[in-house]
């Protein structure tokens, strides 16, 4: 088959979807532009702050794709192209897209709140610790896997790395002219762009060829100053010119795939049993995660974006919008892999991983553009890279959130049971130390150590993030089915994964064991008590029903 006609079909499809079923579920639920957001009711200068469109889309785009839509495609088309493109596209638009537009609106009504105090005032206080456990250690795991990524990807492409770290300096400098000194935002854009060509070339020019160990720790400590340090001088400018590189990338792999047209080498459907435990269900279900759906985005939806949105109304382009832009991202790595996998695929991940093999597939599209190959994939290395960067220090600032919410737990503002321990580890600095520590550990092994529980884990994030969606909804008295039915599919995807992965790795990998039986247990017991509250909720209301038919009576 022609990589072109996918490429085409997935593209309208989505844009059908993004109109019609995207402006379906604002109707549904209740979207209301007129209504002020948290990002004006709770400014604060600091994580409250309205932010314009352009920019907000630029960083929760950022944020949410990562490396994960290049990883996760790349790693299931051992299945065929086939079974993978279908669950992309089906899981952002019904999947996906349902669930980062739905974490959003949730966090709007509820101040601008995380999906954990989302659960506490719907299903429990409870509740709320099981989730803020489970999600700091999901957390944990995508800051191991996506450093482990990104240095893998800076060792192979040095002018990458050293790229990289110029881009921080430029977006400390963009954030302070734009939000200090007063520049407009398309001068400064203007200036940021042309400032992100002149690193590429210094990058390229004078590369830096660092150990993985050392570029690891260049990564922790760049994601712990990222954490820290107020939205507006480093978080959002990075994240807003990151993603005028990912546009590029992708009109440039969109061109290069029509003008190409590459043929999908690698078969179309292999197999449901490889062997070694390798089902279609539930591999292919966790293997792609972000390029579907993935747990992480409910964090970013309800952690940082929904605490800068401006209007409601842009809700569906934030939430719903980037998740299927991420979805064609995905298909485009499943067209380079496809296109390449025939004989060089095992080279290219043996050398850099996934996002080497799909560097290497987009630069060749490209060079039919009249582009030259070496920097062609070194820009794309450069590009998907930066966002796996974005993806770190986004994923350590929520992490830092979620722990402190943990060690010191507050209502109505005021910390509970305050004392002097909780006060020191609730402290942002060590908060933010103690998950970057734990993260490290995690990442001194091999991705491909750390990705199957990362899928895993991140889909069980998926489904508990729909159940607190679902126990919102439920409350305010709207259908709750375009959100249930992908709930209980993901729990019966992510069970069977877990139980796979401890059975699996009894013996050999028990940090892997371990982590996934303590995932098990929290899922469950949330699970139980969220399923316990909406029983007691559907008695009270057969309960109403029947005294209110009674008195009519």
């Amino acid at each position: 088959m022609n990589g072109l006609a996918l490429l085409l079909g997935a593209t309208v499809i989505f844009i059908a979807a993004y109109i019609v079923y995207g402006s379906w579920l604002a109707k549904k639920w209740g979207v209301d532009p007129s209504r002020p957001t948290p990002a004006y009711t709770q400014k604060d200068g600091i994580d409250y702050l309205p932010t314009k469109p352009a920019v907000l889309l630029g960083h929760h785009f950022s944020s949410i794709a990562g490396a994960g839509p290049i990883v996760g495609p790349i790693s299931a088309a051992v299945f065929g192209w086939i079974p993978v493109s279908l669950w992309i596209i089906v899981g952002s638009i019904f999947f996906g897209g349902v669930h980062d537009y739905g974490s959003m609106v949730a966090s709007i009504r509820h101040k601008g709140q995380s999906i954990g105090q989302i659960i506490e005032s719907n299903v429990g206080r409870r509740a709320k610790l099981l989730f803020a456990i489970f999600a700091w250690v999901t957390l944990l795991v995508v800051v191991a896997a996506f450093a482990n990524i990104v240095a893998s990807t800076f060792v192979a492409n040095p002018g990458a790395g050293t790229a990289s770290l110029l881009f921080i300096v430029l977006a400390v400098g963009f954030g302070y002219a734009v939000y200090r000194s007063g520049i407009p935002l398309l001068i400064g854009t203007i200036f940021g762009i042309i400032g992100m060509a002149v690193s590429f070339w210094l990058g390229h020019i004078f590369p830096l060829a660092l150990s993985k160990e050392v570029w690891l720790l260049i990564l922790l400590a760049y994601v712990f100053v990222a954490s820290i340090a107020p939205v507006w001088i480093l978080l959002q400018p990075r994240d807003y010119l990151n993603s005028f590189l990912l546009y590029a990338m992708m009109i440039a792999a969109f061109l290069g795939i029509i003008f190409y047209q590459p043929t999908m080498e690698i078969a179309g459907f292999v197999g449901f049993d490889l062997g070694g435990g390798q089902w279609l269900f539930p591999v292919l279900f966790v293997t792609v995660a972000c390029g579907a759906i993935s747990g992480f985005h409910s964090l970013v939806s309800s952690g940082t974006s929904s605490k800068q949105l401006d209007n409601e109304r842009n809700a569906k382009l934030i939430g719903y919008g980037s998740m299927l832009i991420e979805g064609l991202l995905a298909i485009c790595a499943i067209i380079s892999v496809a296109y390449v996998a025939a004989d060089k695929l095992p080279v290219l991940l043996k050398q850099g991983g996934p996002v080497n093999a799909f560097a290497q597939g987009t630069a060749t599209f490209m060079t039919s553009l009249g582009l030259d190959f070496s920097l062609s994939k070194e820009f794309v290395a450069l590009t998907i890279s930066a966002f796996a960067l974005t993806t770190l220090d986004t994923a350590t600032r929520l992490g830092r959130f979620i722990f402190q919410e943990m060690i010191a737990p507050t209502e109505n503002n005021k910390e509970v049971k305050p004392n002097s321990v909780r006060e020191a580890l609730s402290n942002r600095y060590v908060a933010t130390l103690i998950t970057i520590a734990a993260a490290w550990y995690m990442a001194s092994g091999s991705y491909l150590t750390i990705w199957p529980i990362f899928g895993t884990a991140n889909q069980m994030l998926a489904a508990l993030a729909l159940l607190a969606i679902t126990a919102w909804l439920k409350k305010e008295g709207r259908d709750t089915y375009m959100i249930t039915i992908p709930m209980y599919f993901m729990f019966a995807v992510t069970f069977t994964s877990l139980g796979q992965l401890i059975y699996s790795n009894l013996g050999k990998n028990w940090l892997i064991v371990g982590v996934s039986a303590l995932l098990t247990v929290l899922s469950l017991a949330l699970a139980v008590e969220a399923f316990r509250v909406f029983s007691e909720d559907k008695k009270e209301t057969s309960q109403a029903e029947g005294l209110q038919s009674q008195s009519q009576e």
